[in-house]
């Protein structure tokens, strides 16, 4: 039976609590039932995330899993250069927009096919950053009006590649990175035949903002300063090669919080443009390249998991100030190129884990241990939680704090036992949730509490890999939206912390989004017999996917390709499913071979039922049981409490 308190909590309430209509661009909602729901494009027609979870699992598929909504990608690529061409339009700009996605963010063939066809209509092309990404690009661009961008360090290799695609018609353009890489280009050039096309990548003084901002400026790991660019000059009108040079390229690092931040920096490259114009070559392209933001926490601010400016803000002000400059120059308007990748990426995929235990440090209180003998520790302790109407809040915690680090010192020099300890320990918590409970009816909590709702915090365990779904929340303490995905028309009455299920303590998700700064726990429901709970880690499309290490061997999850489909039932059907790593997939790719390492299990069993250790029937079961493991998942095969397998 539902309390008072629950009964009263309505959908509407969790919807604002975990700031869907903040992060969620309309796409994300809570239904009346308490379900969440997504808009693909926006359009009216949802799809409960749960039906999808659901149907996946009825096909075997069960969590961890990956949904892509291949609609909101298509979506994406749409919004991006409508906007663009929106903006060229409202600022009688004579130039186009020239897009381009960044492999690099998110390599899948299903989502690299997804963007070439979301992009014919805009002629979106393609950036590689490597030579495998490069030949992915050649093989996957249609039509000779598509841009492929060439970024990174180049071999012969590398270059030779981009020439075949300048011989097949291709808009190819070679970013120079370093100056070495001019005369390379050249001969390369002069050796093939091929009039390549060439773009200059340039250090801007401009320094970008976040959590990217050391890969800018004088120190950039990449691009050409001042007089690199007049010595790379130099090499091209000694070679004769003018007519080459066609692009300006700027990078001011992913994830771009500060709209001022980009007016700055499209503002110095536009001059750089301008003066090589002036200085006889014949240009065409400015390459803004990538920073364009996720709102991941919704607040709209210059947050570093935030951006403080909208996408149609983003388009004006660069066609804005580079129409500005060059007309003030009085030089031909340049088409203008982007490399939004986080942008078009990240807001269609997201991770769906299921919690199947929950660690607390309080699940005993109301059990204590009553030592045979109580120590006077303990006792006193047990005074300060009875009378707690004669101390001020922060009095108690400071003496059941020294209480505390008392009963550690004497266990330690062996002047208290173990039921002793565990009493202390007991008492403790029970006092600090008592004086959480109490800051909770008062409102005002002194700063030495704050920090009492963390160490308080339950962690939810999950079935998945930190380090293989979200390695940018390990790696950058990049923060992601986190939702249940169901029983949202209940009150979340848990503070919790998020752990997986790899042996090493950094595999947890401790910080979370808020719309002031951030909140060190999430607030959950609490876990029922039988079972499942499932929550939603959204916008992880960008780099999540691809950068994913193999950490505990656990390898890929899960993953269904869902679009919207009026005449199926729940509105959308799922295209494609792809299952997950099976443990020989991923022992494979770290040089064994799982037929072997089967060979010697069964000759040790075979040993073993030699010396009578074990029973043949027993034998052949062990060695049936572990060769069947090696085409299991790697993830959990989880049983909810009271519960069956599903």
């Amino acid at each position: 039976m539902k309390t008072k308190s629950a009964s009263n909590w309505s959908a509407a309430q969790s919807e604002d609590l975990y700031g869907f209509k903040r992060w969620g661009a309309n796409h994300f909602s809570v239904d009346g039932e308490g379900f969440v729901q997504v808009e693909p494009i926006a359009d009216g027609r949802s799809i409960r995330v749960m039906d999808v979870v659901d149907e996946a699992v009825s096909m075997g598929l069960k969590a961890p899993l990956v949904i892509r909504f291949q609609d909101k990608l298509r979506h994406r690529v749409v919004q991006l250069n409508e906007t663009f061409r929106k903006a060229i339009k409202d600022e009688g700009y004579k130039g186009e927009y020239r897009g381009v996605f960044p492999i690099k963010v998110n390599q899948l063939r299903e989502v690299v096919d997804e963007i070439v066809a979301a992009g014919k209509d805009f002629n979106y092309g393609l950036e590689a950053g490597s030579k495998p990404e490069l030949m992915i690009a050649l093989a996957m661009h249609e039509g000779n009006q598509r841009l492929i961008i060439c970024n990174g360090y180049k071999d012969d290799d590398y270059m030779r590649l981009a020439l075949l695609g300048r011989k097949l018609g291709k808009k190819i353009i070679i970013v120079i990175e370093q100056l070495s890489e001019v005369d390379s280009v050249i001969r390369l050039a002069k050796e093939t035949g091929v009039k390549p096309m060439i773009g200059f990548r340039v250090k801007l003084q401009t320094r970008g903002e976040g959590k990217w901002s050391s890969s800018t400026g004088d120190n950039a790991k990449f691009g050409l300063n001042t007089a690199e660019v007049l010595f790379a000059v130099e090499k091209l009108r000694a070679a004769k090669m003018q007519q080459a040079l066609k692009l300006v390229h700027f990078h001011i690092g992913s994830q771009v919080p500060n709209i001022i931040t980009i007016k700055a920096a499209v503002t110095e490259a536009a001059r750089f443009y301008c003066q090589l114009f002036k200085m006889g070559f014949p240009m065409g392209y400015l390459d803004c390249g990538g920073g364009l933001g996720i709102d991941y926490d919704g607040s709209r601010t210059n947050f570093e998991s935030s951006m403080n400016y909208s996408l149609d803000e983003y388009a004006r002000d660069i066609v804005f100030n580079v129409r500005e400059i060059c007309t003030a120059m009085d030089v031909p308007l340049p088409d203008i190129v982007t490399e939004s990748g986080r942008a078009v990426a990240a807001p269609h995929s997201m991770l769906v884990v299921e919690v199947f235990e929950r660690i607390n440090k309080r699940e005993s209180l109301g059990k204590q241990h009553q030592p045979k003998s109580k120590h006077k520790i303990v006792t006193d302790m047990e005074v300060l939680l009875k009378n707690k109407a004669k101390l001020g809040r922060l009095e108690r915690y400071h003496d059941a704090l020294q209480k505390k680090e008392e009963a550690f010192s004497l266990f330690n020099l062996g002047y208290l036992d173990l039921e002793n300890r565990a009493a202390a320990e007991q008492i403790f918590w029970q006092i600090c949730e008592q004086i959480d409970k109490e800051g909770n009816a008062s409102g005002y909590q002194p700063e030495e509490l704050h920090d009492l709702k963390k160490l308080l915090a339950d962690q939810y365990v999950c079935n998945f890999s930190v380090f293989q779904s979200l390695l940018d929340s390990w790696a950058l303490k990049q923060l992601f939206p986190v939702t249940p995905l169901h029983r949202l028309n209940e009150k979340p009455t848990v503070n919790a912390i998020l752990v997986d299920i790899t042996c090493d303590s950094d595999g947890k998700i401790g910080s979370f989004i808020d719309l002031q700064d951030q909140k060190d726990y999430l607030q959950l429901h609490p876990l029922k017999h039988g079972q499942s709970y499932y929550l939603g880690i959204y916008l992880t499309g960008a780099y999540q996917d691809i950068m994913g290490d193999l950490h505990n061997l656990f390898g890929r999850v899960n993953e269904v390709h869902v679009f919207l489909e009026d005449d199926e039932p729940n509105g959308f059907y799922i295209e494609e499913a792809l299952a997950g790593s099976r443990v020989a997939d991923v022992i494979e790719g770290v040089q064994y071979q799982w037929e072997e390492l089967c060979r010697r299990v069964k000759q040790q069993i075979d040993h073993a039922t030699k010396k009578d250790l074990i029973k043949p029937r027993e034998g052949v079961r062990l060695v049936e049981f572990y060769e069947s493991q090696m085409l299991a998942k790697t993830y959990l095969n989880i049983v909810p409490k009271n519960g069956k397998k599903k």
